[in-house]
């Protein structure tokens, strides 16, 4: 039956949602953004659900500063106590754990990135990792917002050709890689990745870092809204559990 928790972070009380199961591999879920446990549009509450129905333990939590949590929000960079105290939580809520798998969306991809493994951690599941706050879209998305334009002859009275030429320009250059691309290659952790197809963080996290391999599903919702079955199939692939669906 699912429950609330209370637990310590530094001087600071959390508060944490169990979906307690007989599993041995349980799921951390670290919410991203200023978001609460619950998920935009109760997303991580349903997954959690669903998972735990499959037999998969899931704890998710609000960080300090966030939702139901005590202390002030200083965002990811400083969020490792926080995930350290929800593992541990974990374990002793579910002490059949043999492993925890940290699952994070966006900015709470990169948290585990950096955190994960001090964290105690045992592999680490990344959705739409984040990378920057570079407002520009990828080169691969600009080369095809643009070739879509040109392929209408509709659009073509109103295409700025300046910013035709600037975004071509940019489309075949060479940015370097954001400091986190890095990261996200040296985990220290098994890894997987899983983008949103049409997500503009999925794809710049894709044109960054292309020899990371990654699970692809078909959908421009950053919050995977509307493919939750197959993002939980997904998930369950990776920590070896068995398919909601078939």
């Amino acid at each position: 039956m699912r429950s609330v928790i209370a637990f310590r972070c530094e001087d600071e009380q959390l508060l944490g949602t169990l979906d307690p199961a007989t599993g041995i591999t349980g799921l951390l879920i670290v919410s991203g953004g200023n978001e609460v446990r619950a998920g935009a549009h109760r997303g991580m509450a349903t997954l959690a659900q669903a998972l735990a129905t499959a037999g998969t333990p899931v704890f998710r939590y609000d960080r300090r500063g966030v939702g139901d949590s005590s202390g002030e929000n200083h965002g990811y960079p400083s969020s490792g106590p926080d995930i350290a105290a929800a593992a541990a939580t974990f374990h002793r809520e579910q002490p059949q754990l043999t492993r925890i798998v940290g699952l994070g969306n966006c900015d709470a991809a990169a948290a585990l990135a950096l955190f994960g493994r001090d964290a105690g951690l045992d592999a680490l599941i990344l959705t739409n990792p984040w990378l920057s706050d570079d407002p520009l879209p990828p080169p691969a998305t600009v080369r095809r917002h643009y070739l879509r334009r040109l392929a209408s002859p509709r659009d073509w009275a109103s295409v700025n050709l300046r910013k035709l030429a600037a975004g071509l320009r940019r489309s075949v250059s060479r940015p370097s890689a954001p400091p986190l691309a890095t990261r996200y290659a040296a985990t220290g952790l098994p890894t997987t990745v899983i983008l949103a197809g049409s997500d503009r963080t999925a794809q710049q996290f894709a044109a960054a870092c292309p020899r990371l391999p990654a699970t692809t599903l078909a959908t421009a919702s950053h919050s995977f809204a509307d493919v939750g079955e197959a993002l939980a199939d997904a998930i369950l692939s990776a920590i070896g559990g068995a398919a909601l669906t078939t």
